[in-house]
């Protein structure tokens, strides 16, 4: 049976944790032409980025490469997950024009593949599903040849809303696991992880290329990560986002341990043997970061 090496990991937490990250997690300032391009289209169209308001510690190279994730549906989560920096609250009056301006925007930016994610507005009786199409549909008219991946919520489990999503067809339906299934309680509340893992089983049974991701240091143990990798695998994800939780301030859950590059080398090893297509790695991964590269990587061989 595959299993992962356990000789080169550890679950212990590191309680001496220093002050400064290590220095395979220290990254340079976001600056440079493509990222004031960029800056300067996301704020005239008044638009929001998971990149900001997430604390991407990937925005100076993504945005330097022309890359963002356009965050809709607002900047105000109706959700406290303890890991995450945006907003949580009431959020204000649905706006309605968003889906026409993301459109425009991309069709400006000329963009190869494009991510696009969303807070959770679970007061909405669609849970912002049809702004989701809406979407959709407006970036397929003013850039047809823009691949489309959307990082979605759960819709509190109404498939129906999950439906109108893919009615919409975008090319990958990402939805992500984030910990493991111990975790959720403390990590992200207001979700379930047999429902996250019903979502991805959903899209994939209608034949669209999926992906997740988790977090790590964030007080898993190994054997938690093999068993959830298993059972992300077990709902046929195709793509597989790892990387290491890093604590936006000090009113966010700790930091457990600091994950090495080999360990995460051995993550990616795991991954591709239990059938994985694509599996992304490292202490900096996001779920959007390389997005473009995993979607050649797949979309070319499907």
């Amino acid at each position: 049976m595959t299993t992962l090496n356990l000789n080169v990991l550890s679950d212990k937490p590191d309680h001496t944790l220093p002050g400064r990250k290590p220095p395979w997690l220290r990254v340079k300032l976001p600056g440079g032409p493509a990222y004031e391009t960029l800056r300067a289209t996301i704020d005239h169209h008044k638009l929001h980025t998971v990149c900001e308001s997430a604390k991407c510690p990937n925005m100076g190279e993504c945005w330097g490469r022309g890359t963002a994730t356009i965050m809709i549906l607002g900047d105000v989560c109706t959700r406290s997950c303890g890991f995450c920096h945006i907003a949580t609250g009431r959020p204000p009056v649905l706006d309605l024009d968003e889906p026409r301006r993301v459109g425009q925007a991309v069709g400006l930016m000329s963009l190869k593949h494009l991510v696009i994610t969303s807070v959770n507005r679970d007061e909405l009786p669609d849970g912002g599903a049809s702004i989701w199409a809406r979407t959709i549909l407006e970036i397929r008219k003013s850039s047809p040849k823009t691949t489309i991946e959307v990082l979605i919520p759960d819709f509190c489990g109404d498939w129906s809303a999950l439906q109108i999503v893919l009615d919409a067809k975008p090319n990958i339906l990402a939805h992500n696991t984030e910990t493991v299934p111990s975790r959720y309680k403390t990590v992200r509340p207001q979700a379930k992880y047999g429902r996250t893992l019903e979502l991805l089983r959903r899209a994939k049974e209608q034949g669209f290329v999926t992906k997740t991701g988790i977090m790590v240091g964030i007080g898993e143990t190994e054997e938690e990560i093999q068993r959830t990798m298993r059972d992300i695998r077990g709902a046929d994800v195709d793509i597989l986002t790892i990387g290491q939780y890093l604590q936006p301030t000090r009113e966010h859950l700790p930091i457990a341990r600091w994950v090495t590059p080999d360990q995460f080398a051995e993550y990616k090893r795991f991954g591709l043997e239990i059938g994985f297509k694509v599996v992304e790695s490292g202490p900096l991964v996001r779920s959007s970061y390389h997005a473009e590269e995993q979607a050649d990587l797949h979309l070319a061989s499907a």
